[in-house]
């Protein structure tokens, strides 16, 4: 069975759409049955392609970039992923209610293929030292939309740190 991995961000069409053309290439690189999908909390970008500035810096990283249309996450939906992984604080709590609205449990010990739980994480709990993260918004990852090309660089670099533990840990549940 497929393992699938939902990355969340606002408009996805920035930060969860990056992480998601990242780690599907780390994950088939492994040789691991894992697919990745990507989705927002607003629908104020429904249709739109990735960011340019996005696209430019995951080029420029020698990603190849995918067509890419954003959407936004449906609670319905939830029941389809072994793990979601949320962008920012803000992100987590909209996702913690879908799943409530969904009748999902939330959890960080779900047996892949169970319909009625998620494991919900933040997606750079997965970066080295963030267990040590004393608040959720400690571990945001940084959104780029209103600042300059090396504002999404940075955010690249921060998902890049994170993909290592996401690989491992879906490299686990895949066994």
């Amino acid at each position: 069975m497929t393992y699938r991995v939902l990355m969340v961000c606002t408009g996805n069409i920035c930060r969860s759409a990056m992480a998601e053309i990242v780690l599907n290439e780390k994950l088939r690189a492994l040789g691991l049955d894992a697919e990745v999908d990507s989705a927002g909390i607003s629908d104020e970008e429904h249709g739109g392609p990735i960011d340019r500035r996005a696209a430019r810096t995951l080029r420029n990283a020698g990603y190849q970039v995918p067509s890419h249309r954003a959407h936004q996450v449906q609670p319905h939906e939830l029941h389809d992923y072994d793990l979601v992984l949320a962008m920012t604080s803000h992100h987590y709590s909209v996702l913690e209610n879908l799943a409530r609205r969904a009748n999902i449990t939330t959890t960080t010990h779900r047996e892949p293929g169970d319909p009625n739980t998620i494991d919900l994480r933040m997606f750079r709990a997965f970066e080295p030292g963030a267990e040590n993260s004393p608040r959720r918004r400690a571990l945001d990852v940084p959104d780029p939309w209103y600042g300059t090309q090396e504002d999404f660089e940075h955010t690249l670099e921060t998902i890049e740190a994170a993909a290592p533990g996401i690989t491992n840990h879906v490299a686990t549940q895949t066994k």
